[in-house]
Parts: structure tokens; C-alpha cells; sequence
């Protein structure tokens, strides 16, 4: 069966499942496109309040697939350059996306798996789940954002061992670190996940959009900058028809209704 990525809603959440049958889920490039196409769709639906990332049975994904690694060495270097390209392109879009993005981690994440679930904005994990990028063990370096969202998570010492390592990391260690969020009974990350979304779906999509952008935005600027930037995103909100809405069910005791 062919490496594909599986497109399902649940309520108002759209669930990807990486599915690889007998590769553990392994990535393919035909996955990048797929992803970046299902993720440019959601932006676009107004029904679509969260996506949710997960694997196929009880793995989240193998990495990259290391016979075409060797395939590709025999081919100019643009072709894994472009590879890596389009990979770069999905992990960009999961960051950019302008609603919560979960992961939902059973069993190994490894490689470029491991940076897909480091690029959604919260992660729930199996007990059992492994996290791990052995990249240094078979003579290659990281790719899909892996070093900078480790370095960005974690003290310079734990990353560094991490990389240099190549060795799996457990769910309740990443967890007590700050990079997982939560740890669940084996089988259950994606119920939790899902359920976790639908929370999200009954707040403001305006204002999700807003706290995302200045998260996103914040490593990079000084304080005086992001203030600037927290107040064009407050006034933006406060004028928005969420604002006024959230502040009149608020006021009336009410469950906020955002269409």
C-alpha cells in the first residue's frame, strides 16, 4: 500500500493520519503536498477550528525512509535538496497554521516524525511513545525544523544530548521538560487529543489566530517591538466581531457563540 496522508473530520476538528502500512508510517514526499494542500483547505473553513496529527495504528511515524536515502545518493543532490524542500514546506505550514495544531503520539516518532509533532502546538502522547532522532547514528544531521524547535523547547545541554545521542526519549521525560503536554494511557492520545480540540473549538478562531501569531512572532522580537505588536493584535480583537461577542456572553452569563 502506498505512503499517503489520511484526511478525516471529527465534529470541528480535521484529524491527518500519516499512514505507511508495513514502514511504520514512514514519510514520503507525496505526504508534503498532502499536507500542505489539507492545511491550506482548513484555513479556508470556517468549520475547521483544529487539526490533529496523528499515525496510523500504534506508531506515529518511522522518520524518513532510508533505502530511498540511498536511492537518492545514486541522483544529483537537488533531488533530496528538493525533498527537503517540500518537507520543510509542510513543517512551515503546521507553524503557520492559523489554528491549534495536536499532535497525537503513539509509539516511536522518530526523525522528521519526531519534528512534525516538535512543529504542531501541543502534544499528546502514549506513555509508551518514544521520541527520538537518531539522525547521528547512520552519518546525517537533522532536517523539518527538528534542531531549531529542540533548541527553541529545551536547555542547550538536554538538545545537545538529544542530537548527539540519537537516543529515544520518553513521553513522561519530555513531558516533565515542558515539550508534551500531556501523558495518556496507551491507545487513548488521539481521544484525548480529539477531545482536547473540540475545547478549542468553542473559543474565538480570532483570537486563537492572534495569540498563535504573537507566539510565533515573540523569539524574534524585542519587548518594545511585541508590545507594539500585543496591542495592534488587542485592538484588533476588541473591534472584531468575536470581541464583541465574547465580552456580551461574558457579561450575560452566556456561553459565547463565535460562527
Amino acid at each position: 500500500m502506498p505512503a499517503e496522508l489520511l484526511a478525516s473530520r471529527h465534529e470541528h476538528t480535521l484529524v491527518l493520519t500519516l499512514s505507511n502500512p508495513g514502514a511504520k508510517n514512514a514519510l514520503h514526499p507525496d505526504m508534503y503536498a498532502a499536507g500542505v494542500e489539507a492545511l491550506e483547505t482548513a484555513e479556508r473553513d470556517p468549520a475547521v477550528r483544529c487539526i490533529v496529527l496523528t499515525g496510523a495504528g500504534d506508531v506515529f511515524c518511522a522518520g524518513g525512509n532510508l533505502n530511498r536515502l540511498l536511492e537518492n545518493r545514486a541522483k544529483d543532490r537537488s533531488v533530496q535538496a528538493n525533498s527537503i524542500d517540500q518537507l520543510h514546506s509542510w513543517v512551515a505550514a503546521i507553524r503557520d497554521c492559523s489554528k491549534p495544531v495536536i499532535a497525537a503520539v503513539e509509539g516511536p516518532a522518530a526523525g522528521a516524525g519526531f519534528s512534525l509533532a516538535l512543529a504542531c502546538d501541543l502534544i499528546v502522547a502514549a506513555e509508551s511513545a518514544k521520541f527520538v532522532m537518531a539522525y547521528v547514528k547512520v552519518g546525517l544531521t537533522p532536517d523539518g525544523g527538528g534542531s531549531w524547535f529542540l533548541s527553541q523547547a529545551l536547555p542547550r545541554q538536554l538538545a545537545t544530548e538529544i542530537l548527539l545521542e540519537g537516543q529515544a526519549v520518553t513521553a513522561a521525560r519530555l513531558h516533565q521538560a515542558g515539550v508534551v503536554n500531556r501523558v495518556v494511557a496507551n491507545g487513548t492520545a488521539l481521544d484525548e487529543a480529539l477531545k482536547w480540540s473540540e475545547q478549542f473549538a468553542g473559543l474565538s478562531p480570532n483570537a486563537c489566530a492572534g495569540i498563535k501569531s504573537l507566539l510565533h512572532d515573540a523569539p524574534a522580537n524585542t519587548l518594545s517591538t511585541h508590545f507594539n505588536a500585543e496591542k495592534q493584535c488587542f485592538v484588533e480583537a476588541l473591534h472584531h466581531r468575536d470581541g464583541l461577542e465574547g465580552i456580551t456572553a461574558f457579561l450575560e452569563k452566556r456561553k459565547a457563540d463565535y460562527r
